[in-house]
This record gives structure tokens, C-alpha cells and sequence, in this order.
């Protein structure tokens, strides 16, 4: 019989995060902590070229001016990108972004099972 002392649990292996990763990914939480702004972050998930603002209004049920400030929040944390074309602003999704999410969920484990 083994004199060994039990272990609780396994030790922690993975890499952890900085604090300046650390306090990047909150600002990324804290612009999607708003379920409007999640929406929009979907709804331009699901397209392939920029989207006018003016069809991110008229698919939310919030006004403009509302509809501006959430995607202002969310071009700030760095989530969407904003392009000017005349008067109008086209907004898409900051790939790196979402890739820099992605990153904080994997795992060494979640890895070899892909």
C-alpha cells in the first residue's frame, strides 16, 4: 500500500494571463455587458460586408441616438470597426478582436479535442 498523499485536485498547467491582458479582456466584458450591444455584435457576426447604422436601427427596437451610443461603446472597447462613406457610418466586427475573446476560452485540453 502507497504512503502518498492524496491529491485534491490536478495542478494548474495552463498559461495565465498578464494583467495588462487581464485588464483588456474586462474592458471587452464590460462593452458586452449590455444586452443590446451583444445583439448588435450578432447581427453583424452574421455579415459578411460593413453594415449602415441605419440598418442596425431599424432592426433593434431602440432609437438612433441609442442605437449610436451602444455602437460607440462597442468601437471604443475595440470590438467593431466604424467606417465613414459620406454622411452615413458602416460598422463590421474587428476580427482580432473576437480572435483575442477566443483565445481566453482555450484550453490545452479544449485544443486536442478539436
Amino acid at each position: 500500500m502507497s504512503s502518498l498523499p492524496a491529491q485534491c485536485c490536478a495542478p494548474i498547467t495552463a498559461d495565465s494571463l498578464d494583467d495588462r491582458q487581464a485588464e483588456a479582456t474586462a474592458s471587452l466584458f464590460k462593452a458586452l455587458a449590455d444586452p443590446h450591444r451583444v445583439k448588435i455584435l450578432n447581427l453583424l457576426a452574421n455579415t459578411r460586408d460593413p453594415v449602415c447604422v441605419c440598418d442596425i436601427t431599424d432592426s433593434m427596437e431602440l432609437s438612433q441616438p441609442t442605437v449610436s451610443f451602444h455602437l460607440k461603446k462597442l468601437v471604443s472597447a475595440g470590438l467593431l470597426n466604424r467606417e465613414e462613406r459620406g454622411t452615413w457610418s458602416y460598422y463590421s466586427i474587428d476580427g482580432d478582436a473576437l480572435k483575442g475573446l477566443d483565445q481566453i476560452f482555450q484550453t490545452k485540453e479544449r485544443t486536442r479535442t478539436r
